[in-house]
C-alpha cells in the first residue's frame, strides 16, 4: 500500500500546477505580438462552444502550452465570438510556417465576424455558448496535435484516457484525442469520416466506431470505479491502498476483483474475516520485521479462528494472499508470464448433456466435443460457439495454465517481489510460501481465467457485430437497378405465389396471386405472360423464401422455350429477409393502406431491386440476416453498430430533400425521427426546398444538427429552377411571403446544393471556381473536369490547396463535389444483382465445375455463396488470397461482401449433407 502512494500523488500533481501557470500566463499574454490577450481568451472559450465550424474550433490549442489544457475544458466562454476569431486569425499567420499544411480558415477576419454576426439568433433558445456558426468555411489546420494529448475527463483515473484508447485500439494517439473531442461535441462517425478527415488521418468509418466503442467502455469503468469508491467512502470501508487499486483498474472485470469483498451483503472473504480477529499485524510482521514475531501470543482458546496455533497461521495465510492478489505488480507479472507461455482453452461433452440432452443440438457442437486451442490462435466464430453449447449446458468449459507458470510466479513472489527484509524461520517460511500458493490458486488463477474468458468473448463479439456491419454495408450499397418495371414474386405453395408489378418509379402498378405448385401451373402461366405484356416487364424478381426454387424452376422453363416472346424476360433471386417483418409493421400499413400484407412482402422483395437502400432501411436491421452468432452478442452494441452502419451508408449516398421518404432521412447522420418528421411537414406546408440554408427554418433542427446533416442532403437542380419559373418568382416562394422573412435563406437555388460539398466549405469552392475559370452552373459538365485538371497538373494538389489557404483533403472534396455527374451515385461502384435464364440443379453439380455466384453472407471461416442451385457453397477462409480478389476495389481486409459476383470452382459435393465445398477463381 506504501509503495503506491506516491504514484497516485505523481497522478494528481500536475493538476494543480495548471491552474497557477494558466494564471501566470494572463499576465504573461501581452508578449504575443500578434493577439496580445486575445490569444487567451480563444483559449478559455475552446471546449464549450462547439462551433459549426467545428475543425477550427478544436484546432486552436495548438500553440498553447500543454498544461494549461485541461484548465480550457472547464471553463465557459466568456469572451464575444468577435475576438475568438480574430486572435485566431493571427495565430494562424503565425504558425502557418511550422505545420505543413495550410490553415483552411477565411483570411479575413473581418468577413467571418460578419458572418458570426448575422447568426446571433440562430440558437434556437440553446445558451449563448452553444451558438454555433454555420455560414463561414473555416475548416482548421491539418495538425496532428491538437494542443497536446491531454484530455479531461469527467471521471478522473490513474491512467490516460487517450494512451489507453490508443492501446486498445491501435490508433496513434493524437487521432484518439482528437476523436475523442469530436465525438464529445456530438459529432456524428459520417460526418467526421467525410469532413474532418486530417483530424482523424483518414480513418474509415468502421475503424471511427471501433474507437467509439472502445471510449464507451474505457468510459463506463472510470464512471463505475468512481461510484464503488463513493459508496465504499459512505460505508468507511476506503484505505489508501484501496483506492490506488480501484483506480488502477482498466476493465470491469479487475474492477470487481477489487471490490468484490467490500459489497454490502457479502459474508467478507477469509481475509476480512480474518482482519477481524486482529491478525493483520502478524500478516504485515512477517512481510516486514518477522523477527519479533510470535504467533503464539495470538492465540485465544475460546474464540473461534485463534483457538489453536493452525487456525492462526491459517488467518494470517488468508490475509497475505489477498494482498499478493491485489498487488498490481504482482499481477502485472502474472499476465506477463501467460503472455509468454502456452495457455490453452478447452471444452468437452457435458457428463449430463450426453445422458439427457437433444442428440440433434449435441451433433451441432461436434467440433467441440474435445476440443483444445491456444488462446492466441482461437478463432472468433469458436469461441461463440463454445459460449452457446456451455450456456446450452451441451459443453464444459475451462482454460488450462500450464503448471510452469505457477512455478515460476511462486518463485518471483518468494524470492523476488515478497521476499522478506529479514531472515524468516522455517515455519515462518513455510506460511509465506503457503500464501504464496493460495493466492494463486484460490484469487489469481480464477482472475486469469475469468479475464482470458471475458475477452476472448468480448473480442469474438465485436468481431461478429463488426463483420455483420461490413455485410449489411455491403448489401445496402447493392447498385441499384433502375429504370425497369419489375415483378416482385413472393414464392409460397398452399398459399400461392404473390405477384406485384412496380413501375420504374416505385409506383404499383398491379397486384395479384398465382398458384403455381398446385397442379395450375400451365394455366396461370398466360395470366403472368399478360400482365408481363401488358405493362412491358421484362425482369422478375423471386424472393428466396419457401417454394423459391421450385418458383425459380417455373419461371427458367417458361424462358428457355421463349414462351414470353417477344419479351426477353430475365430473373434474379434476391433476399426475401425482413420482408414479413416490413410488410405487417405500421410503416407498411401507412405507405400500402390499402393492400392485403401478403402483397406487400411482393412489392418490397421488388424494391430490394429498385433501390436496396431505401427499401432495407424500412427494416431492422438485425432482421436482415447477413450476421453470425447474432443473437449470442451483446443486443445494445449490435443495435448501436447496425443503425451507425445504415446512417453511415444513406449519408453517403445522400438523399434528394425534395423526394425523400420520412423514414430514409431519418437516417441521415444528425437527423432523427421527430427531425425527418419536421421536415416532411415544412415541405408539404412550404412546397419544396429551395437551397440547404432553409433547413435552418425547419423545427427543432439548431445549428448542430444542420452541421451535421447538411453535406449529406441534395437538391434537383432542374427541378427546383422549375418550381421557381412555375411561381413566378425568380427569388423563390419568399417574394410571396413577405410577412414572415427568413434572415439565414437567400432563397436563390445554389448549384453546390446537388454536390457531397459541406456549406462550410462552400467559400473555398467559389474561390477554387474563380482560380480556375469556371462557373457552378457548369457541375458536373466535362468542361468543369478539363479546367480542374488543367489547374491541379499545373499546381499540384498541394499547391492549390496552399494557395487556396485550405487543406488537401477539403479541396479534394471540393472537386469531387465539382466534377461528379449530376446525380452521381456512389453504389454505382458496387456490384448489381445477379440476372439469369436458366437454373441448375444440386444433383448437376459435379467437382471442378466452374460457376459464377454471388456472396450470400461472409464470416471469419469462410464465405457462403449462392451458386443458384437451391443452397449456397462454402469458400473456406484459407481459399480466399491476394492474388484471387480485385485489385480495383480498396479492401481493409481480405473479406468478400454480400452481393459481390465471383467464379467459383466446386471441390467437394456431399449431397447427404447438403454440403459444397467451393474455391475461388476471381472476383467478377
Amino acid at each position: 500500500e506504501e509503495e503506491w502512494e506516491p504514484k497516485s500523488k505523481i497522478a494528481k500533481r500536475p493538476r494543480l500546477p495548471k491552474k497557477n501557470e494558466a494564471k501566470t500566463k494572463k499576465v504573461a499574454a501581452p508578449r504575443t505580438a500578434v493577439a496580445g490577450k486575445k490569444v487567451k481568451k480563444v483559449d478559455v472559450s475552446f471546449p464549450t462552444a462547439p462551433a459549426e465550424d467545428n475543425r477550427m474550433q478544436l484546432l486552436k490549442p495548438k500553440e498553447e502550452d500543454v498544461d494549461t489544457k485541461p484548465k480550457t475544458l472547464r471553463q465557459k466562454p466568456e469572451v464575444p465570438k468577435k475576438v475568438e476569431i480574430s486572435s485566431f486569425q493571427g495565430k494562424n499567420v503565425k504558425s502557418s510556417e511550422s505545420d505543413k499544411k495550410p490553415s483552411t480558415s477565411v483570411p479575413v477576419a473581418g468577413v467571418q465576424v460578419k458572418h458570426e454576426k448575422s447568426e446571433e439568433d440562430f440558437a434556437f433558445d440553446e445558451p449563448p455558448f452553444k451558438k454555433i456558426k454555420s455560414t463561414t468555411s473555416p475548416e482548421g489546420k491539418p495538425v496532428k496535435n491538437l494542443g497536446g494529448n491531454k484530455v479531461k475527463e469527467e471521471f478522473e483515473m490513474n491512467w490516460d484516457i487517450v494512451q489507453a484508447l490508443s492501446e486498445i485500439t491501435n490508433v496513434e494517439p493524437w487521432v484518439c484525442a482528437n476523436l475523442i473531442r469530436l465525438f464529445k461535441e456530438e459529432n456524428t462517425i459520417p460526418f467526421i469520416a467525410r469532413y474532418r478527415k486530417e483530424l482523424i488521418n483518414n480513418l474509415e468509418a468502421d475503424a471511427l466506431r471501433e474507437v467509439q466503442q472502445a471510449l464507451e467502455e474505457l468510459r463506463a469503468v472510470a464512471k463505475k470505479t468512481h461510484t464503488t469508491i463513493q459508496k465504499l467512502k459512505k460505508e468507511g470501508k476506503l484505505s489508501g491502498g484501496l483506492l490506488t487499486a480501484l483506480l488502477n483498474c482498466r476493465t470491469s472485470e479487475e474492477l470487481d476483483h477489487v471490490s468484490a469483498p467490500y459489497k454490502t451483503g457479502s459474508k467478507g472473504t477469509k481475509a476480512q474475516r480474518a482482519k477481524q480477529l486482529g491478525l493483520e499485524p502478524a500478516a504485515l510482521s512477517i512481510l516486514q520485521n518477522p523477527m519479533e514475531l510470535n504467533l503464539f501470543s495470538y492465540i485465544r482458546p475460546n474464540t473461534k479462528g485463534l483457538s489453536t496455533i493452525q487456525e492462526v497461521e491459517a488467518g494470517v495465510q488468508h490475509i497475505l494472499a489477498d494482498i499478493f492478489a491485489k498487488d498490481k505488480d504482482t499481477l502485472d507479472f502474472i499476465r506477463k508470464l501467460c503472455q509468454q507461455r502456452y495457455i490453452c482453452i478447452q471444452s468437452a461433452l457435458a457428463k449430463v448433456s450426453s445422458k439427457s440432452g437433444n442428440e440433434k443440438d449435441i451433433d451441432k457442437f461436434q467440433l467441440y466435443h474435445e476440443f483444445s486451442c491456444n488462446i492466441k490462435s482461437i478463432q472468433h466464430h469458436q469461441i461463440l460457439a463454445i459460449n452457446r453449447g456451455e450456456n446450452l449446458k451441451i459443453l464444459t468449459v475451462k482454460v488450462n495454465i500450464p503448471d510452469g507458470v505457477k512455478n515460476e510466479f511462486c518463485w518471483w513472489c518468494v524470492n523476488e517481489r515478497w521476499r522478506p527484509k529479514q531472515f524468516l524461520k522455517p515455519d515462518l517460511m513455510r506460511i509465506l510460501r503457503n500464501s504464496v500458493e493460495d493466492a494463486y490458486k484460490r484469487l489469481i488463477y480464477p482472475l486469469l481465467c475469468r479475464e482470458f474468458r471475458s475477452k476472448l468473448t468480448s473480442d469474438a463479439e465485436k468481431e461478429s457485430v463488426m463483420m455483420f456491419g461490413r455485410n449489411l454495408r455491403q448489401l445496402l450499397l447493392t447498385s441499384p437497378v433502375r429504370g425497369r418495371t419489375l415483378m416482385g414474386v413472393d414464392p409460397g405453395y398452399k398459399h400461392g405465389c404473390k405477384l406485384a408489378i412496380i413501375s420504374p418509379t416505385s409506383q404499383i402498378l398491379h397486384t395479384d396471386v398465382v398458384y403455381l405448385h398446385s397442379g395450375q401451373g400451365f394455366r396461370e402461366a398466360e395470366k403472368i405472360k399478360r400482365l408481363l405484356l401488358q405493362y412491358n416487364c421484362s425482369t422478375i424478381v423471386i424472393g428466396n423464401g419457401t417454394a423459391c426454387r421450385e418458383t425459380e424452376a417455373y419461371f427458367a422453363d417458361l424462358i428457355m422455350k421463349k414462351y414470353f416472346a417477344p419479351l426477353d424476360v430475365v430473373y434474379c433471386i434476391v433476399s426475401e429477409a425482413g420482408a414479413s417483418i416490413y410488410s405487417v409493421s405500421p410503416e407498411a400499413s401507412k405507405e400500402m393502406p390499402d393492400l392485403d400484407p401478403n402483397l406487400r412482402s411482393a412489392v418490397s422483395i421488388a424494391r430490394r431491386v429498385q433501390d436496396p437502400l431505401a427499401e432495407l432501411v424500412k427494416i431492422e436491421p438485425k432482421h436482415i440476416g447477413v450476421g453470425m452468432y447474432q443473437h449470442d452478442v451483446s443486443q445494445t452494441l449490435l443495435k448501436a453498430t447496425l443503425d451507425s452502419v445504415v446512417e453511415e451508408c444513406v449519408s453517403f449516398v445522400g438523399v434528394d430533400i425534395n423526394i425523400c421518404s420520412e423514414i430514409l432521412l431519418r437516417h441521415i447522420a444528425g437527423l432523427n425521427a421527430n427531425r425527418a418528421k419536421n421536415i416532411i411537414e415544412w415541405r408539404e406546408k412550404n412546397g419544396p426546398f429551395i437551397n440547404r440554408e432553409q433547413l435552418k427554418e425547419v423545427k427543432g433542427l439548431g445549428p448542430k444538427s444542420f452541421q451535421q446533416c447538411a453535406g449529406f442532403i441534395r437538391f434537383n437542380q432542374e427541378y427546383i429552377k422549375t418550381f421557381c419559373i412555375q411561381i413566378g418568382c425568380p427569388s423563390g416562394r419568399e417574394g410571396k411571403k413577405k410577412g414572415k422573412p427568413t434572415p439565414y435563406a437567400s432563397q436563390q437555388p445554389n448549384p453546390l446544393d446537388q454536390t457531397c460539398i459541406h456549406p462550410e466549405s462552400y467559400n473555398i469552392a467559389m474561390r477554387f471556381l474563380s482560380l480556375i475559370g469556371g462557373n457552378a452552373n457548369d457541375i458536373g459538365k466535362s468542361d468543369m473536369q478539363q479546367k480542374v485538371n488543367a489547374v491541379i497538373q499545373k499546381e499540384s494538389l498541394e499547391g492549390t490547396a496552399k494557395r487556396l489557404n485550405t487543406t488537401v483533403h477539403t479541396l479534394q472534396l471540393i472537386i469531387d463535389g465539382l466534377t461528379q455527374p449530376e446525380g452521381f451515385d456512389i453504389r454505382t461502384d458496387f456490384d448489381k444483382p445477379d440476372f439469369k435464364r436458366s437454373i441448375v440443379c444440386f444433383e448437376d453439380l459435379s467437382v471442378g465445375a466452374v460457376l459464377t455466384g454471388k456472396v450470400e453472407n461472409a464470416t471469419p471461416f469462410g464465405v457462403f455463396v449462392d451458386i443458384g442451385v437451391g443452397k449456397a457453397g462454402l469458400i473456406p477462409v484459407r481459399n480466399i488470397t491476394e492474388a484471387k480478389l480485385s485489385k480495383v476495389k480498396k479492401r481493409r481486409s481480405l473479406g468478400l461482401g454480400p452481393g459481390e459476383r465471383v467464379e467459383v470452382k466446386v471441390l467437394n459435393v456431399d449431397i447427404p449433407r447438403l454440403r459444397i465445398t467451393l474455391d475461388l477463381i476471381r472476383v467478377l
